[in-house]
């Protein structure tokens, strides 16, 4: 099925859309929830500006980049600083909370409701919220979780103990408060060669679990998630589904965003919104079913909640 988009004026949620939303939320016999990455960003997941200084300001200084984005690709000069750059960023993107409540505020509008949760965000946020693990599908990995980068086996292995213990080696203070600096001086820019993760099967580097090449390794539970998404789109095939995305953009479109049209134009008593900060567009072909709504993820969330 091919679809047109259209992008309305507007820049800023109107009322009638929140109230549109709202009551397909309400109608809803079950809500299938797609969230990117604008979902976590309205949380405070910021991978750029003072968040990305506050703990990579001595990779910014030596290397010059300027994102924590752009630091995940990057050429290291062994694995002791690759581990550096990733303790780092995989604490604090997975094992921090996020400063901002959105997700506990979407928990708030899901609870109570047939709801299923797919995305392509690797932060745990759903789960550190308090939403049900058996209504999670995270489709592109996990930073809590590393692999062999052969992959030599179907495995995957927790990591926040050996995260623990390469940020200490650094100079890091776990506190209340999150991660701290040495007080004294800049981290070093390197962990020790015992703590370089290495895969128990064959020896080769272990490396996150994040889907970035065919090597990403789908172990059972990722395949345990898919299934019971599957399961609970086979259920819902018919009735009336509000298909809701959240924060998604155009970088993996076939993973939520076009499924989504997909299934709504499938369903004639579906409803599909998006909810986004800088696109909200809807394919024509859905007329009224779909419901476009531009604004801050936060601020739609908490008007949600008081209407």
């Amino acid at each position: 099925m091919c679809f047109k988009t259209r992008t309305p004026p507007s820049t800023a949620p109107s009322w009638a859309s929140l109230d549109r939303l709202r009551e397909a939320l309400d109608r809803a016999d079950a809500v299938v929830i797609g969230a990117g990455s604008g979902l976590s960003a309205a949380a405070g997941f910021d991978y750029t500006g003072a968040r990305f200084r506050a703990y990579f300001a001595d990779f910014e200084a030596q290397y010059g980049f300027h994102d924590m984005y752009t630091g995940g690709f990057f050429p290291f000069r062994d694995r002791g600083e690759f581990w550096s750059y990733w303790s780092r960023y995989i604490w604090i993107n997975r094992y921090q909370d996020p400063p901002r409540p959105v997700y506990r505020d979407l928990l708030a509008l899901a609870e109570g409701r047939d709801y299923f949760v797919l995305t392509t965000n690797v932060d745990h946020c759903f789960q550190r919220a308090g939403f049900d693990k058996k209504r999670l599908f995270y489709t592109q990995g996990d930073y809590g979780l590393w692999q062999c980068s052969r992959p030599c086996h179907r495995r995957t292995y927790d990591n926040e103990e050996a995260v623990r213990q390469m940020l200490a080696a650094q100079g890091f203070r776990l506190t209340g408060r999150g991660l701290e600096p040495p007080a004294g001086g800049a981290p070093d820019r390197s962990v020790p060669a015992g703590l370089v993760p290495r895969c128990p099967v064959c020896g080769a580097p272990m490396v996150p679990n994040l889907r970035a090449d065919d090597t990403f390794v789908q172990d059972e539970g990722w395949y345990a998630a898919a299934g019971r998404y599957e399961d609970f789109l086979r259920r819902h095939r018919a009735g009336r589904v509000l298909y809701w995305e959240l924060g998604v953009g155009y970088n993996t479109p076939g993973i939520i965003k076009y499924p989504f049209w997909k299934m709504t134009a499938q369903n004639p008593h579906a409803r599909y919104a998006c909810v986004n900060r800088d696109s909200d567009a809807c394919p024509p072909e859905l007329g009224k079913r779909a419901i476009p709504v531009r604004g801050d993820l936060g601020a739609v969330l908490w008007a949600l909640l008081r209407t």
